[in-house]
């Protein structure tokens, strides 16, 4: 799986990814006639409040990312309760059908509306995409978790990226989404045909070696537990493991939150007017960079381990709590300054998402013999990032409706 495991940790976060690029895109409905692009590629946004000193829309980026997020935390709060009892091939499958229809579904809006369901679709996507892999890896070498990391870091990348050259070079942000499509049918191709199932050895080994079964796991749905490993997994067990988690499980929940409270609460707002770019593509290079940061430390695990990630959580409120004073104050000179503080951003959530789920594998490859137990580990531990980012969400709605009422 090591190989293949970074390219579906790229295909699954693509369009969740893509969503949050386009956010501003899909908050302006700027739509001229004639033109049959959802947005046009450097729109015009409707200013919330005229007599403020914000270029604001009338709806924060915030409702896009609690679209983005909302429904994978639903998957991920559901997920240890019974998910396991569906085999992979369907969960799989659902979560290609669905990063294809969110594609559709945005690229030919005419609403705000109707956009946020083609968004809540490609959060399906990667929610159920990342609660199955995360399982899957469970039953393979520790070193996937590596390549998965990598994997989902090349998507924020590659995903925003994408986004940005496209739009930078002329193509309307529909044709941008709908251009984007074969990345899901990547996804299956390489879960279908590409795949092979593990053979039943310790995941805690470094072995990297590729299994020498050769059928795709479309025939082989779920891997089976080893033999003498429990069948019964007691909701006390699940607790269990879950509270030897939590200290894992907060500093990334902080992580998280800050991070994109900085992403989908502030990146609007940080607003230079006298910088070459306008507004929609400055909000576009925000997201590029911070993607990149991510990129790079998720690809960076074999070179730097961090042990302890609270470090990472209190750097990235640090981070939050002086781009906030620059919201408010305006004291930054340079656009420059910013994208740096975006990139040390992105490199601290990337290096604690990495970090995290390599802990997590170290311990419960020492602490639980069962398949089973590390199987619910992995899917338990998923829920933290979601969590702190829902909560940013929910959080920097009401914050751009202040600050946007500002004058």
């Amino acid at each position: 799986m090591c190989p293949h495991s970074r390219l579906l940790g790229l295909c699954n976060n693509f369009s969740y990814v893509v969503m949050l690029s386009a956010a501003h895109d899909i908050l302006s409905q700027h739509r001229a006639p004639g033109n049959q692009s959802h947005v046009h590629p450097d729109p015009t946004p409707t200013p919330h409040n005229n007599s403020s000193r914000f270029d604001c829309n009338s709806v924060s980026t915030a409702a896009v990312l609690l679209a983005d997020i909302l429904p994978t935390l639903v998957i991920k709060l559901l997920a240890p309760l019974g998910l396991h009892l569906l085999p992979y091939s369907p969960r799989v499958l659902v979560s290609g059908v669905s990063a294809v229809g969110s594609f559709i579904l945005v690229a030919w809006s005419h609403s705000v509306a109707i956009s946020l369901c083609g968004v809540v679709l490609a959060s399906i996507s990667s929610g159920l995409g990342e609660v199955t892999f995360l399982s899957l890896t469970a039953f393979y070498p520790r070193a996937v978790i590596s390549w998965w990391s990598s994997g989902t870091g090349g998507a924020g990348l590659l995903g925003a990226l994408s986004y940005l050259g496209f739009t930078q070079v002329g193509l309307s942000p529909q044709h941008t989404l709908l251009s984007m499509l074969g990345i899901p049918a990547l996804l299956l191709v390489s879960y279908f045909l590409l795949l092979v199932p593990p053979e039943l050895q310790d995941p805690g080994g470094e072995d990297e070696a590729e299994t020498s079964a050769r059928q795709p796991l479309m025939n082989n749905e779920a891997p089976k537990s080893k033999p003498g490993s429990s069948s019964d997994f007691s909701p006390w067990e699940k607790w269990t493991v879950f509270k030897g988690l939590l200290r894992y499980i907060i500093p990334l929940v902080l992580v998280y939150f800050a991070e994109y409270f900085i992403n989908q609460g502030l990146f609007e707002l940080l607003f230079f007017r006298k910088a070459s770019l306008n507004h929609a593509q400055q909000y576009r290079w925000y997201q590029m960079l911070y993607q990149a940061g991510v990129f790079a430390s998720r690809s960076s695990l074999r070179c730097c381990h961090i042990r302890y990630t609270w470090i990472l959580a209190l750097l990235q409120c640090l981070n939050l709590a002086f781009l906030l004073a620059d919201v408010w104050l305006s004291f930054l000179p340079s656009i420059y300054l910013v994208f740096l503080i975006i990139l040390f951003e992105g490199l601290l959530g990337g290096a604690a998402y990495a970090n995290t789920f390599h802990n997590i594998s170290l311990e419960v490859s020492t602490c639980w013999t069962s398949h089973k137990h590390r199987e619910f580990a992995m899917a338990a531990a998923c829920i933290s990032d979601t969590l702190g980012i829902s909560l940013s969400g929910l959080l920097a709605l009401p914050l751009h409706n202040f600050l946007c009422h500002l004058t």
